[in-house]
């Protein structure tokens, strides 16, 4: 209805590309990466009965940062019978980044979120590894003030961990897709069926009450996008009944 821009942080024209009047957002940061110092807070309100997919044009690129890191916040509250699905591009870590990401989902009574992250630890296609700096990534998702979900991820640069078995395997690829709102009995049999096996790493679903999982590790972010983008075509059928509309920017 209204838009006032102030600020790095721009919301671009909306879209309305499918017949029940879905919005697609796009949230650009012009600046095109975050620094040591910065700071960027999103807060989106879904009112109820309404639909978004929020997405951004490119990736974020978080650079080194040899003093005070840098954070970004991303809260959204979604009401009774509302949709949000929060798509963006991946996020890139430089070597020595120091950076915080949290997103906080609250949602209200049948309300539904879908979202994906993926993020790059380093620039794989440069050979530049992610051996020094630090990444704190947090998502609290809660439905009617209790907590359904709640993940920390806390990556030390040149960790062990970045190559053990057990942790990420030398993969400098990773990332999470999330739906939480009400599916059809047997919805995650469907999903082994329909979604195929994740390329250039390893892929998996499963299902937490009523949340679903989708996690990648791998060595492409495009293979990662693709997965989690097959796993959303089915959930979108399974919960809401239509076809998968893909976001005219990722054809740019």
């Amino acid at each position: 209805m209204h838009r006032r821009h102030v600020g790095p942080l721009l919301v671009q024209r909306p879209f309305y590309p499918e017949r029940d009047g879905t919005c697609h957002s796009y949230v650009l940061h012009p600046p095109g990466g975050v620094a040591g110092g910065d700071s960027l807070d999103i807060r989106i309100s879904v009112e109820p009965d309404a639909r978004c997919l929020l997405t951004s044009p490119g990736a974020t690129k978080v650079y080194r940062t040899p003093g005070n890191g840098s954070r970004q916040r991303i809260g959204i509250d979604i009401a009774d019978g509302a949709v949000c699905e929060l798509m963006p591009m991946e996020t890139i870590l430089f070597n020595a980044a120091r950076s915080r990401f949290e997103t906080e989902i609250r949602l209200q009574g049948n309300g539904v979120f879908f979202g994906w992250d993926l993020v790059s630890l380093g620039r794989p296609a440069a050979g530049e590894r992610f051996s020094e700096g630090l990444f704190d990534q947090r998502m609290n998702i809660t439905r009617d003030g209790e907590p359904i979900w709640y993940e920390r991820a806390q990556i030390d640069g040149g960790s062990a961990i970045l190559d053990a078995a057990h942790g990420f395997g030398g993969h400098p690829i990773f990332g999470a897709a999330i739906h939480a709102g009400r599916l059809p009995e047997g919805a995650i049999d469907r999903l082994h069926e329909r979604v195929p096996p994740a390329t250039h790493g390893l892929g998996a679903i499963t299902q937490i009450n009523d949340l679903i999982v989708c996690r990648y590790i791998g060595s492409k972010v495009s293979a990662g996008r693709s997965f989690f983008a097959a796993a959303w075509k089915v959930l979108r059928q399974l919960g809401q009944g239509k076809d998968a509309v893909v976001p005219r920017i990722w054809a740019t």
